[in-house]
């Protein structure tokens, strides 16, 4: 599997879907910004803008497809399970590491194994990511693609402002959880120890 001072976390098949994962909401999110900009001169042009971001809802959809099919058929899954002991204060203590022990010598809390791939912190909020915000993303974005399948109003409230409103929403987390990926990315021997990683597939622990 790997040797004493690296693991093989990263096979070819999760490797491909990250980039083709990460080019897709890089797309989306650029695109978002530029159908919502009220700036005379937008990042894109609407109607580029507008085809670009539906060719790479098509890609996220379809890159999310594999990753799930990936994650149940190989071993990949069983690091997304929650264990409920210990849930919060695991929590805490990882946060409390990003927050002061990282920058005061402290020893990492969780280290990571062939059996733990993620620290608490990173496996909670890639599960609230990967199996809530982009499913939910997904979802509003094909019923925006066809309105016509929203419900007309619900609690007076019209179904298509609704959808756009929560699609957005998690389209603002995405971006901000995007953000925080890839400053932890960067936290590491150096700052570029880990983008390596997710060429190679090998992980140095």
């Amino acid at each position: 599997m790997g040797t004493t001072d690296k693991i093989y976390f990263y096979p070819l098949w999760l490797r491909i879907w990250h980039g083709f994962n990460a080019l897709g909401i890089i797309i989306l999110i650029l695109t978002g910004i530029s159908m919502q900009s009220s700036i005379e001169t937008p990042i894109i042009g609407f109607n580029l803008a507008v085809n670009l971001h539906n060719i790479a809802g098509v890609i996220v959809l379809l890159s999310y497809i594999f990753f799930f099919a990936g994650n149940l058929w190989t071993g990949n899954g069983k690091f997304y399970r929650i264990k409920k002991k210990g849930f919060f204060r695991n929590l805490v203590k990882q946060a409390t590491y990003y927050a002061w022990g990282m920058f005061h010598g402290e020893s990492y809390p969780f280290p990571l194994s062939e059996k733990r791939k993620f620290n608490p912190l990173q496996k909670y909020s890639y599960v609230l990511v990967m199996y809530f915000a982009v499913p939910v993303v997904i979802v509003t974005g094909i019923a925006l693609l066809f309105p016509e399948i929203i419900i007309d109003k619900a609690w007076g409230i019209s179904g298509v402002f609704m959808t756009a409103i929560l699609h957005s929403a998690m389209g603002f987390l995405i971006s901000l959880f995007l953000i925080i990926h890839l400053y932890i990315a960067s936290v590491g021997k150096s700052p570029l120890e880990n983008y390596k990683s997710i060429f190679t597939g090998w992980h140095h622990i």
